[in-house]
């Protein structure tokens, strides 16, 4: 006898059909959410990760800034410590040299001569002084010319009073090398 089957067999198949591809929707839905909750999670991670490196960076920068301008006022500070290092220095390197140019003085001083004042501005020496002849003042001219703690002298004057001539003369003041000193 051939099988009849009168079950609705059509209906449950499709029912068990509708029940698989309803539970894959809902499984994909879920894996979805999964995924997308671990992608998610993971990003947050990572700028959780990258704000903490932001931030320490952040603080090193603070740091190295703080360092900086230290640097820069420790620069400063070196640069007004050498500026009055070198002021120290050519005051004392002068010393000699006034106390040179003062000894040349005396020596470039021709017999009969003497001097009344000696100014000194800057690089230049006034000098007041009595002579007893005009070539007494044109000797002592050639001698600070020839010398080499001078310039060329300028005589600016020559007054005749009683028997003396009174001159006024400026002269520059050099620095020889320490060669040409010697």
């Amino acid at each position: 006898m051939a099988r009849i089957n009168l079950r609705p067999w059509r209906e449950e198949r499709n029912e068990r059909l509708h029940k698989r591809f309803i539970g894959n929707i809902v499984g994909a839905a879920l894996l979805g959410g999964l995924v997308v909750l671990g992608i998610s999670y993971y990003y947050d991670v990572q700028m959780d990760r990258q704000n903490v490196r932001n931030n320490y960076l952040k603080g090193e920068i603070v740091k190295l800034d703080q360092k900086i301008r230290e640097i820069q006022e420790l620069r400063a500070k070196r640069e007004r410590l050498l500026e009055r290092l070198n002021a120290i220095q050519q005051l004392q390197g002068n010393r000699p040299v006034i106390v040179r140019n003062f000894d040349e003085l005396v020596r470039v001083l021709p017999d009969g001569m003497h001097y009344d004042s000696l100014v000194r501005r800057d690089e230049t020496i006034t000098i007041n002084g009595v002579a007893e002849q005009n070539n007494d003042v044109s000797e002592l001219m050639r001698r600070l010319d020839n010398s080499i703690w001078f310039k060329e002298p300028d005589l600016r004057q020559v007054d005749k009073n009683e028997d003396v001539k009174n001159f006024n003369m400026q002269v520059g003041m050099t620095r020889p090398d320490a060669e040409e000193a010697k």
